[in-house]
């Protein structure tokens, strides 16, 4: 392909994800949030198979690279989520009914 092609495709696809997730309630972030972890770890299966599959120097540094990259994501992303969930908690009154 392209990369005039390639470039356009990329600029549309962040226009278009700006757009989309601008126009979502607050109230749905957070199941969102937690549909886009499973998304990413999707992603570092994704990682670990390109890994595995270049024998040279430079798909091995890439390779890690994704793995390292899509596990903070991961990590970083359930973490969010979690803090986000505690917030919806409800507070023990320390006894009192």
């Amino acid at each position: 392909m392209e990369a005039v092609f390639l470039t356009f495709v990329f600029v549309l696809s962040i226009f278009m994800g700006f757009e989309l997730i601008s126009k979502v309630p607050s109230t749905l972030h957070t199941p969102l949030m937690s549909g886009s972890n499973a998304i990413s770890g999707i992603t570092l299966i994704g990682s670990l198979a390109s890994l595995k599959v270049g024998n040279e120097q430079t798909a091995i540094i890439l390779g890690t690279l994704a793995v390292a990259l899509a596990t903070v994501n991961v990590v970083g992303g359930y973490a969010v989520t979690n803090r986000m969930l505690e917030m919806f908690k409800k507070k023990d009154d320390g006894g009192a009914k």
